[in-house]
């Protein structure tokens, strides 16, 4: 009860400070990171018991939680563009290798963009070290972008844009039972799970209230790297030396305060849910166990290129994957195949790192 009282006590103040918009975004955020964490969906996990388990039941929940945003949000953005825009961004080779080396990334710590800040409010000690570096990577992204996007051709391609929203969501959805069908084929364990596949449904509902709340599809990166942004500013670096900072969004989002910017709220949400959750699936987050302390550094190192990847590939798992998909991006697709490629790389090399790590910890 007093938890309850708490939140509702700082919603309300969010509210009378920043706007009733605000605190729907922070409470979004906050029932997103609760529904994840205590119902066991994400990412990075269930690609991960794909890949060495042959289990699809998370990789199904993840496709019908797409499926269904995908079918709600696209009308609704074509609906009024004005004033909702869908998660599209341009597809190019850097773009593709970015999201292989996030895939990659993820997997070395257990978490995804979503999945690091799950962890960390869980207490995953793992997550915690590599949360800082995940935004410190964010920030470093931001000033490669333009480097990237003059090396290589970036292409924007948008379903509903060329095939309109009928086309578009039944090209989503028929992309989706496609890696629905692979997945089932692969797959040595009964295809579908009650409590994933609820969750799925209630993800999908927050994702669909956060566009409506927003205006924008649900994102994870933008915020981490604005914060790192905020701390350089104060310290003496000037936003004007780099490109992507002069934009006058992202000069607005330096300017105020990170309880009025969107991604900053829900992904503060996230990290404050999953702790009101504080449940761990132990299969999942075997951190508890002693390892030697350079696989905490190996953690750091990955969480940097987690953040820098995940700016280069134009989002995370959620911001290009979830939402991409969702809003009929192509680049969300070239995301998908680039991310689980890096994926089943990812997973060979922390069995093999994690191993080494618990054995000379015990030597």
């Amino acid at each position: 009860m007093i938890r309850i009282l708490l939140i509702v006590g700082l919603l309300s103040t969010l509210a009378v400070s920043a706007g009733v918009r605000f605190s729907l975004l922070l409470g979004l955020g906050l029932l997103i990171g609760f529904s994840l964490e205590r119902m066991g969906f994400g990412f990075a996990g269930p690609w991960r018991r794909l890949i060495r388990d042959r289990n699809a039941q998370g990789m199904m929940a993840q496709l019908l939680a797409i499926g269904l945003t995908a079918i709600a949000i696209q009308p609704i953005i074509a609906y009024a563009p004005g004033s909702f825009l869908g998660a599209i961004a341009p597809v190019s080779i850097t773009m593709v290798m970015a999201a292989f080396v996030f895939g990659l990334s993820m997997q070395m710590i257990l978490g995804c963009g979503s999945g690091t800040l799950i962890n960390a409010g869980s207490g995953n000690a793992i997550a915690l070290v590599a949360l800082p570096l995940f935004c410190l990577g964010s920030f470093v992204g931001t000033l490669l972008v333009p480097f990237a996007i003059e090396s290589t051709p970036h292409i924007p391609v948008s379903l509903p844009a060329l095939f309109g929203v009928q086309g578009s969501v039944g090209a989503t959805v028929i992309g989706l039972i496609v890696i629905g069908l692979i997945a089932a084929r692969y797959s040595q364990a009964p295809l579908w799970n009650r409590r994933l596949l609820t969750a799925a449904v209630i993800l999908a509902g927050l994702a669909i209230l956060h566009v409506l709340v927003a205006g924008q599809p649900w994102g994870v990166v933008y915020g981490l790297g604005l914060w790192v942004a905020k701390a350089a500013q104060g310290l003496g670096w000037d936003p004007a030396t780099a490109a992507f900072w002069t934009h006058p969004i992202n000069i607005a989002a330096l300017e105020s305060s990170i309880l009025t910017d969107t991604t900053s709220l829900t992904s503060l949400g996230l990290v404050g849910g999953a702790a009101l959750a504080a449940w761990k699936e132990s299969s999942d987050r075997p951190f508890g166990q002693s390892v030697a302390i350079w696989f905490y550094l190996v953690a750091a190192l990955f969480g940097l290129l987690l953040g820098i990847s995940s700016r280069l590939a134009f989002g995370c798992n959620v911001g290009a994957l979830f939402s991409g998909i969702a809003s009929g991006s192509l680049h969300g697709w070239a995301w998908l195949l680039a991310g689980f490629v890096g994926s089943i790389v990812g997973v060979r090399l922390r069995d093999q790192l994690w191993s080494l790590a618990q054995t000379s910890r015990q030597s």
